[in-house]
Protein backbone atom coordinates (compact mmCIF):
# COMPACT_ATOMS: atom_id res chain seq x y z
CA UNK A 1 0.00 0.00 0.00
CA UNK A 2 0.95 3.64 -0.95
CA UNK A 3 1.11 6.56 1.46
CA UNK A 4 -1.77 8.01 -0.99
CA UNK A 5 -3.97 4.70 -0.82
CA UNK A 6 -6.39 4.46 1.63
CA UNK A 7 -8.67 1.13 2.68
CA UNK A 8 -12.01 0.99 3.92
CA UNK A 9 -14.83 -1.28 4.45
CA UNK A 10 -18.20 -1.97 6.50
CA UNK A 11 -19.08 -2.88 10.06
CA UNK A 12 -18.62 -6.38 9.83
CA UNK A 13 -15.35 -6.81 7.24
CA UNK A 14 -17.47 -8.71 4.72
CA UNK A 15 -17.32 -6.20 2.19
CA UNK A 16 -13.63 -4.01 1.45
CA UNK A 17 -12.70 -1.16 -0.85
CA UNK A 18 -9.16 0.79 -1.82
CA UNK A 19 -9.08 3.99 -3.40
CA UNK A 20 -5.88 6.07 -4.23
CA UNK A 21 -4.82 9.45 -5.05
CA UNK A 22 -6.32 12.77 -3.69
CA UNK A 23 -10.23 12.87 -3.47
CA UNK A 24 -11.91 16.01 -6.05
CA UNK A 25 -13.41 17.04 -3.19
CA UNK A 26 -15.22 16.08 0.58
CA UNK A 27 -18.10 17.58 2.01
CA UNK A 28 -20.74 16.97 4.95
CA UNK A 29 -24.45 16.45 3.58
CA UNK A 30 -27.02 17.19 5.10
CA UNK A 31 -29.66 16.01 2.28
CA UNK A 32 -32.72 13.97 3.59
CA UNK A 33 -31.48 11.11 1.43
CA UNK A 34 -28.36 10.66 2.82
CA UNK A 35 -29.58 11.15 6.31
CA UNK A 36 -32.10 8.20 5.76
CA UNK A 37 -29.86 5.77 3.78
CA UNK A 38 -26.76 6.15 6.24
CA UNK A 39 -29.13 6.69 9.28
CA UNK A 40 -26.81 9.90 10.86
CA UNK A 41 -28.31 13.32 10.80
CA UNK A 42 -25.10 14.00 8.62
CA UNK A 43 -23.34 12.18 5.93
CA UNK A 44 -19.76 12.63 5.05
CA UNK A 45 -18.18 12.65 1.69
CA UNK A 46 -15.21 12.24 -0.62
CA UNK A 47 -15.44 12.15 -4.56
CA UNK A 48 -13.03 10.02 -6.19
CA UNK A 49 -12.62 8.98 -10.21
CA UNK A 50 -13.97 5.54 -10.25
CA UNK A 51 -10.53 4.40 -11.73
CA UNK A 52 -8.70 4.83 -8.21
CA UNK A 53 -11.48 2.87 -6.73
CA UNK A 54 -12.37 -0.71 -6.29
CA UNK A 55 -13.98 -3.10 -3.76
CA UNK A 56 -11.16 -5.32 -2.90
CA UNK A 57 -13.39 -7.81 -0.93
CA UNK A 58 -17.24 -9.19 -1.04
CA UNK A 59 -19.39 -8.17 -3.19
CA UNK A 60 -21.50 -5.14 -2.18
CA UNK A 61 -25.80 -5.12 -2.80
CA UNK A 62 -26.67 -2.02 -4.92
CA UNK A 63 -30.00 0.27 -3.85
CA UNK A 64 -31.10 2.14 -6.52
CA UNK A 65 -34.12 4.46 -5.27
CA UNK A 66 -34.10 6.96 -8.06
CA UNK A 67 -33.08 5.74 -11.73
CA UNK A 68 -29.46 6.94 -12.61
CA UNK A 69 -28.47 6.67 -8.86
CA UNK A 70 -26.80 3.44 -6.76
CA UNK A 71 -26.06 3.31 -3.19
CA UNK A 72 -23.93 0.31 -1.80
CA UNK A 73 -23.83 -1.72 1.14
CA UNK A 74 -23.05 -4.17 2.96
CA UNK A 75 -25.29 -7.03 2.71
CA UNK A 76 -25.06 -8.31 5.84
CA UNK A 77 -24.40 -5.74 8.59
CA UNK A 78 -26.16 -3.22 6.06
CA UNK A 79 -23.27 -0.61 6.34
CA UNK A 80 -23.59 2.12 3.56
CA UNK A 81 -20.17 2.63 2.17
CA UNK A 82 -20.40 4.18 -1.26
CA UNK A 83 -23.02 6.80 -3.69
CA UNK A 84 -23.01 7.08 -7.45
CA UNK A 85 -25.13 9.26 -9.77
CA UNK A 86 -24.94 10.14 -13.03
CA UNK A 87 -24.72 13.82 -12.08
CA UNK A 88 -21.28 13.05 -11.32
CA UNK A 89 -20.34 10.74 -14.31
CA UNK A 90 -16.80 9.00 -13.33
CA UNK A 91 -16.83 9.37 -9.70
CA UNK A 92 -17.64 7.73 -7.20
CA UNK A 93 -18.90 9.13 -3.60
CA UNK A 94 -16.94 7.32 -0.64
CA UNK A 95 -18.64 7.48 3.25
CA UNK A 96 -15.48 9.01 5.03
CA UNK A 97 -16.78 7.28 8.01
CA UNK A 98 -16.07 3.47 6.43
CA UNK A 99 -12.08 4.68 6.09
CA UNK A 100 -9.97 2.28 8.22
CA UNK A 101 -8.63 5.95 9.01
CA UNK A 102 -11.32 8.33 8.46
CA UNK A 103 -8.82 11.48 9.57
CA UNK A 104 -7.39 10.86 6.33
CA UNK A 105 -9.36 13.40 4.51
CA UNK A 106 -11.03 16.30 6.35
CA UNK A 107 -14.27 17.98 4.84
CA UNK A 108 -14.39 21.40 2.78
CA UNK A 109 -17.49 22.52 3.70
CA UNK A 110 -21.55 21.64 4.26
CA UNK A 111 -23.76 20.92 1.04
CA UNK A 112 -27.67 20.87 1.32
CA UNK A 113 -27.67 22.77 4.45
CA UNK A 114 -31.39 23.75 3.58
CA UNK A 115 -32.33 20.39 4.70
CA UNK A 116 -30.35 20.19 7.49
CA UNK A 117 -32.08 19.36 10.72
CA UNK A 118 -33.10 21.47 13.49
CA UNK A 119 -31.24 20.20 16.32
CA UNK A 120 -28.13 20.03 14.56
CA UNK A 121 -25.53 22.89 15.05
CA UNK A 122 -22.18 22.84 13.53
CA UNK A 123 -19.89 25.39 13.91
CA UNK A 124 -17.02 24.46 12.36
CA UNK A 125 -16.12 27.67 9.87
CA UNK A 126 -16.55 25.76 6.47
CA UNK A 127 -18.07 27.15 3.89
CA UNK A 128 -21.91 26.25 3.77
CA UNK A 129 -24.09 25.45 0.13
CA UNK A 130 -27.93 25.16 -0.19
CA UNK A 131 -27.03 22.56 -3.10
CA UNK A 132 -23.83 21.27 -4.13
CA UNK A 133 -22.56 23.75 -6.13
CA UNK A 134 -21.48 27.32 -5.74
CA UNK A 135 -24.11 29.18 -3.99
CA UNK A 136 -23.00 29.89 -0.64
CA UNK A 137 -25.54 31.18 1.76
Amino acid sequence: MTPDTLEGGCFCGAVRYRVTGDPKWSAHCHCESCRRAAGGPVVTYAGYETGRFAFTAGEPKVYAKVPGTERHFCGTCGSTLTFRSGRWPGEIHILLATLDDPEAVTPECHVHVDEQLGWIHMDDGLPTYTTVGSDSE
